[in-house]
């Protein structure tokens, strides 16, 4: 996974020279802005390609997608809504050119939501997490059922990090996950439980326009807990420990942009790698079914995450 890489070496590379070493207790300050190493270059996409390195990745992130029984792999409300084989047309309408369809050989497919509202929040709602919390889990999955953006505002343990300190001035404890909503007062709230039903609410399509037992995988508490925590232990448990080769700086930086969804083995460990280096970053959802695969390939004209 090259971007893992390059994220590394980003967070790893930029430590100041010797002759500023006794600067580092004046502040954040006094270090060089961060930059690419020499020679980097963006890597080519190369679609459904699995390198060697990427073995380990792929079983236990496919481990935890299992275990989670593909949680946060479709949006609310999923459905096929296109497909085609042969130049035939099966059902549905054809997408436009710049809108997103899965084509195999001769076979093309596209698929959308038919409950969640055309209109989401102006701005990313802001949750203070870390990766392996199976609380936190939770209340990520339920932003990519609901296609909401989120900026995530790493802490790992619960603990360590700036941003640590952050949560406890917000809320008034040092516990996960912290959900602050800029779209409604800068509202704040913690439990997992307590923020799955706000976002339902605020963001989510009326209660009766979908099965309420599409959420169960979410709202049976012990089944979410029990499997949540083998999907993390799975994955090594990551995100427990602030990196020690992380600039001091590093919760100051402007939010990265990250496009994925929850249970992609490929988007872990990049995911993995911003927490441990507390990089605050906005992750843009793009589950299946997602308005935002349409977005990316007008943006970019291809879908691949990350």
């Amino acid at each position: 996974m090259k971007l893992v890489v390059a994220l590394f070496a980003v967070g790893a590379s930029a430590r100041p020279p010797a002759t500023l070493v006794a600067l580092f207790a004046v502040g954040a300050s006094a270090l060089q802005p961060p930059r690419p190493p020499a020679g980097f270059a963006p890597p080519e996409p190369k679609p459904l390609q699995i390198g060697d390195s990427d073995v380990g990745d792929l079983l236990s992130g496919g481990a935890a997608l299992a275990l989670r029984l593909a949680t946060g792999t479709f949006v609310l409300g999923w459905r096929p809504c296109y497909a085609s084989a042969f130049g035939v047309t099966l059902f549905g309408d054809a997408p436009a050119d710049d809108e997103y369809r899965l084509a195999l050989g001769p076979v093309a497919y596209r698929d959308d939501s038919s409950v969640l509202p055309a209109t989401r929040p102006a701005k990313p709602v802001i949750l203070y997490e870390y990766e392996s919390s199976p609380f936190c889990r939770k209340v990520r999955e339920i932003c990519c059922l609901l296609d909401i953006e989120c900026e995530m505002r790493p802490v790992p343990g619960a603990r360590q990090g700036a941003f640590a300190q952050k949560l406890a001035a917000a809320g008034g404890k040092m516990t996960v996950p912290y959900l602050e909503d800029p779209n409604n007062a800068d509202k704040g709230m913690y439990e997992s439980d307590d923020i799955v039903e706000y976002l339902l609410d605020e963001y989510g399509p009326p209660r009766d326009a979908y099965d309420s037992l599409a959420l169960w995988p979410l709202k049976l508490g012990p089944f979410q807990l029990v499997t949540s925590t083998l999907a993390a232990i799975a994955r090594g448990l990551p995100c427990g420990a602030r990196r020690p080769d992380a600039r001091p700086d590093n919760e100051a930086m402007k939010p990265l942009e990250m496009w994925g969804y929850e249970t992609s083995p490929f988007v872990r460990p990049v995911r993995e790698t911003l927490c441990a280096l507390t990089l605050p970053h906005v992750v843009v959802p793009c589950a299946r079914g997602s308005a935002n695969r349409d977005r990316m390939v007008r943006e970019t004209g291809r879908f691949q995450v990350p």
